[in-house]
């Protein structure tokens, strides 16, 4: 080592590699959590919000009983810490609060559950099916392709091409012909 004006330089040493042989790190840039790829590069309460049914707070909660800090990168995390999210995401209704659930009060038993990626989208359409199949209100208007929470329809939800423009051009033709007529 050697020093220079008060400041220690010291001598980095380069490991041989073979041909071919990459660096080993700890870092992985792409991460697979509950079967979705997540990026590696970004904080884990962030990154976490990239599967379907986990939100930001969610996440925060989620991170808090796991007691992982909020500046670590997922890249940076072990597989032990990686599978200890994933056992918490497959257990989200047992670590989080019930009011927290995207599930409450479950019709087919009874129980507050949690549900996330396909098996949420799996429950979403058969709750919209079920309502098609009573022909309640919520159903006529998904089978009308209608906006189904109230929402007003005079001006949104329009779908094709405007009229208003071309009845008038049409109302205007009828009458110069009927003055000229």
């Amino acid at each position: 080592m050697e020093e220079k004006k008060g400041k220690i330089k010291s001598e980095k040493k380069e490991v041989e590699r073979k041909p071919g042989e990459e660096k080993k790190s700890d870092f992985r840039h792409l991460v697979r959590v509950s079967g979705v790829v997540l990026d590696g590069n970004k904080r884990v309460a962030r990154v976490l919000t990239n599967i379907r049914g986990i939100g930001q707070n969610t996440a925060r909660s989620l991170i808090r009983v796991l007691g992982i800090k909020k500046d670590v990168k997922l890249g940076s995390l072990n597989e032990e810490e990686i599978e200890r999210i994933e056992d918490a995401i497959k257990n989200l209704n047992q670590n989080i609060p019930g009011w927290m659930t995207n599930r409450q009060r479950d019709p087919e038993t009874g129980d507050n559950l949690h549900l996330t990626g396909p098996d949420l989208e799996m429950a979403n359409r058969e709750d919209i099916t079920k309502h098609k199949k009573i022909k309640s209100y919520r159903g006529i208007r998904h089978i009308q392709g209608l906006p189904v929470r109230g929402q007003r329809t005079r001006t949104s939800f329009r779908k094709g091409a405007t009229i208003g423009v071309s009845r008038k051009k049409a109302i205007r033709t009828t009458e110069k012909k009927e003055k000229k007529g």
